[in-house]
């Protein structure tokens, strides 16, 4: 089986032939009907990972078959395993009875950020990778220093020649690692890397995200002995060997919340099913605040019109801090909302790139830029609302910049049209004909947009 981007030439967001690929959004309409979540690419993303731990097989059923996880299957193959995908009931399974190589194809690491927790399971099993530094949004600065430090606190020897970095060590031995923020893909390479060393790891100041937590439980039933999951602190007792496992991927709590804003700004009634309530709760306790009604029972949402928007102030933190990758989705919801809102981006200093982009549309934000050198950064905004946005011809940025500017298509008048339109793919499955069911008029020039499987 090979990739194939539905209508699309690799990344270059242009349509089969010439012609430019487009997303076209009409505004106006409200949302109404009941949407599906699907599985949540960043627990797919490192689970499918996580595989290369074990030679037995590794089942995941819900996995989300978005450019991002595709890429990331090919590189577990790249790598040596076999891996099988059934698209129509979102299941993969991968066996990597042996790893052939060590040294990650550039082409295939590159891409996507998330290709960096494949180096934890590799160095472990096999003792050496070598990767170049990985890719993905361009949102500031993504450092994986600590993924480093990780790797040398377990025995291992790391060297970097320009954007080639080879870590290497006859065995992984347990250590002491304090990391300096909760990075979510950190926490989870070195997590990963740490269930095949000997002797005790300890990890500080961990990620505590939803994804995190699920990998860990994944990785306990793999054999795995990782105590201290859903805090700072976690403590993994290294063993000899894992196992297969079976295991579903849990919801995508960032897909949910991107439909329960879309609802709230459209001012319609939409429910979500498949949700888990305790992930959702940054997100649904703020569009409580802004006004929005929000029920919740048992694994579904219903979000519905409330009183009038109001704004909200934000900032964005490790969970169960407001996400930092629903952020440009809210700010979205904000030009609709009365009065004033301050949004603080503390994860990535360059992530309000894209509000100039809703400026196009009509949108009154402020941004403060500013650095200790007077360094362009941009981490925090003000948004005045609520204002009648406007269709524009709009460029997506990244995954979440590009669901903002959808979702403020939605309400704006006339046509926007948004280019670059390969980011969604990777974060969202059918993400238009999913708002097309809920009565949104969207159109992807080149079809659903959505990879497709093609090939052996």
């Amino acid at each position: 089986m090979a990739i194939k981007q539905s209508g699309m030439n690799g990344h270059t967001g242009l349509a089969t032939g010439d012609e430019e690929r487009l997303l076209r959004i009409r505004g106006g309409q409200r949302l109404f009907g009941e949407v599906q979540i699907g599985g949540a690419k960043n627990a797919a993303l490192k689970a499918l990972a996580a595989a290369m731990l074990t030679s037995e097989e590794v089942v995941l059923n819900g996995v989300p078959l978005i450019a991002d996880v595709l890429s990331m299957v090919e590189l577990l193959r790249a790598f040596g395993a076999e891996v099988e995908v059934d698209g129509p009931r979102k299941r993969v399974a991968v066996r990597a009875r042996q790893i052939d190589r060590t040294t990650a194809p550039p082409d295939l690491f590159r891409p996507t950020r998330a290709s960096v927790v494949a180096a934890g399971p590799i160095l472990a099993r096999c003792g050496e990778i070598s990767f170049t530094l990985p890719g993905g949004d361009k949102i500031g600065k993504r450092p994986i220093d600590m993924h480093l430090r990780g790797f040398q606190r377990m025995g291992a020897m790391v060297t970097t020649d320009g954007d080639q970095i080879t870590a290497s060590t006859p065995a992984l031995t347990g250590g002491r690692i304090y990391m300096d923020y909760p990075s979510h893909t950190g926490t989870e390479t070195l997590l990963m890397a740490a269930t095949l060393a000997t002797g005790r790891t300890v990890i500080a100041n961990a990620s505590a995200e939803p994804e995190v937590v699920w990998l860990g439980h994944l990785l306990n039933r793999m054999g795995a002995r990782i105590s201290g999951l859903g805090s700072p602190y976690l403590v993994i007792e290294g063993v000899d060997r894992l196992h297969g496992a079976t295991e579903n991927v849990l919801p995508d709590r960032l897909e949910a919340a991107t439909f329960a804003i879309a609802a709230a700004m459209t001012g319609g009634e939409v429910k979500l099913h498949n949700v888990r309530e305790a992930d959702m709760l940054p997100i649904s306790e703020k569009l409580r605040e802004a006004g929005v009604e929000v029920w919740v029972w048992e694994d579904w949402m219903l979000v519905r019109p409330g009183t009038p928007l109001q704004s909200v102030d934000i900032q964005t933190l490790p969970f169960p801090g407001f996400p930092t990758d629903l952020q440009a989705q809210f700010v979205a919801l904000l030009t609709q909302a009365a009065g004033v809102a301050t949004v603080h981006e503390r994860v990535y200093e360059d992530r309000l790139r894209y509000t100039d982009e809703l400026r196009k549309m009509g949108a009154d934000i402020f941004v403060a830029r500013y650095g200790p050198n007077q360094e362009r950064l941009a981490t925090s905004a003000t948004v005045r609302g609520p204002v009648q946005l406007r269709g524009a011809r709009v460029e997506a940025l990244d995954i979440r910049a590009g669901t903002s500017l959808v979702l403020a298509g939605l309400v704006a008048d006339g046509e926007t049209e948004m280019t670059e339109v390969y980011h969604i793919d990777r974060g969202y499955e059918d993400f238009v004909g999913k708002l097309a069911s809920l009565g949104a008029d969207i159109e992807d020039t080149a079809g659903t947009g959505q990879p497709v499987l093609a090939g052996r």
